[in-house]
């Protein structure tokens, strides 16, 4: 268990709900999970498949009216065919999907490339099964994109696995399609797998997602998404993993030894979320906008950030170099004596140095608020 990692985000939260219960008011822009309100027609066929008795057991490999929404899904938004049957595993969240996607490829001192920053979780599993990372570094002048020239290089005969996250946390990058198409190409070239976390796929302000799925299917990708950011539904732990058959049906093997199914009624719900309507996406996409809009320009008004617009999630990661210090020290400082919550870069890897995450999931007034409040306390220091 020494290998295994933690995410940064809860325990600055848990420090400010410390604070909190000694009075003092945080403004919360750290965690990365919607300020909405599950739309109510998911709501409702989850409170539906509770009364209809769905509060047993269902196959690991989930019900199959829920594999053939997604299935359904991937085929009208990306124009791919994937088989229910076979090469499709939702989990109780895309977290465990990342997980086991990971533990049932990866052996003892094999590489798998990640960017730095990223998402801590593919680091700390990779490590956790015995992997050796390989860092990709995102750059602020490539719009924090990870490119197919950077992958390359550090390709290796050792090199298993690549992992890719479009659109990014913590930087709000989206991948170009043309480094995507690259990558595909090089991959199948090497027999090097792919894992694919698109669980920001469709939280983008300026051109459509475009998926590793659409280059070549699922020959050597693992995709993987969920409901939690699109939907609103981080509470009800559910995501999806699409693959080949032979990587799917180890993450079967491994979700009966783990949580067997995610919970019946929940997959009911992402039934409904699925096949429902798309407006409440819509509002909540044109709301990050409009957030997105207002954080940027406030931002770009403290002389000493300088910042990339983000083009998808809802994430923007400033520079802070000027200031001279460091990141988690600026954070902690933010917290304690200006009442903003935040996430210092180093928590998205070394590369995170000099650089903050602002999650802009909360309303426009609260991040008028805290950005204020950042600008009140670095001018006063």
């Amino acid at each position: 268990m020494n290998r295994i990692g933690t995410e940064s985000a809860f325990e600055i939260l848990a420090m400010a709900r410390e604070l909190e219960r000694r009075g003092k008011k945080i403004i919360h822009l750290e965690v990365g999970e919607p300020d909405f309100d599950t739309p109510q027609h998911i709501v409702e066929a989850g409170v539906r498949a509770l009364r209809e008795g769905y509060t047993h057991y269902t196959t690991a490999r989930g019900l199959y009216e829920l594999r053939g929404a997604i299935a359904n899904r991937i085929k009208e938004r990306y124009g791919v065919d994937v088989s229910p049957d076979w090469e499709v595993i939702p989990m109780p969240g895309a977290k465990p999907c990342l997980f086991a996607a990971i533990m049932v490829t990866i052996n003892e001192g094999e590489e798998v490339i990640i960017p730095n920053p990223a998402y801590p979780v593919y680091r700390s599993v990779v490590e956790f099964v015995g992997g050796k990372v390989v860092d990709v570094e995102l750059k602020e002048e490539n719009k924090f994109r990870m490119t197919y020239e950077d992958v390359e290089r550090k390709i290796t005969e050792r090199t298993k696995m690549i992992v890719v996250n479009t659109p990014h946390n913590p930087c709000g990058s989206v991948m170009d399609e043309r480094d995507i198409k690259a990558l595909v190409e090089l991959a199948e070239r090497k027999n090097i797998l792919i894992l694919s976390d698109e669980i920001y796929s469709e939280i983008t302000y300026d051109k459509n997602h475009y998926s590793f799925l659409q280059v070549d299917g699922i020959e050597n990708v693992i995709m993987v998404d969920g409901f939690s950011k699109t939907y609103a539904m981080t509470g009800w732990r559910l995501g999806y993993a699409v693959g080949p058959r032979e990587v799917i049906d180890k993450m079967v093997k491994l979700q009966i030894n783990m949580t067997t199914c995610p919970a019946a009624f929940v997959q009911k719900a992402g039934i409904a979320a699925l096949n429902g309507p798309k407006e409440p996406i819509n509002k909540m996409v044109d709301e990050y906008r409009s957030r997105r809009e207002v954080v940027y320009k406030k931002l770009r008004e403290i002389e000493e950030f300088s910042v990339v617009k983000p083009e998808g999630a809802f994430y923007i990661f400033p520079n802070v170099k000027k200031l001279g210090v460091d990141s988690k020290e600026l954070v902690m400082k933010l917290l304690k004596e200006a009442g903003v919550a935040l996430l210092h870069g180093t928590a998205f890897g070394k590369k995170g140095e000099g650089y903050i995450r602002i999650s802009y999931a909360n309303s426009i007034s609260n991040l008028e608020k805290g950005i204020s409040r950042i600008k009140k306390f670095i001018e006063k220091v």
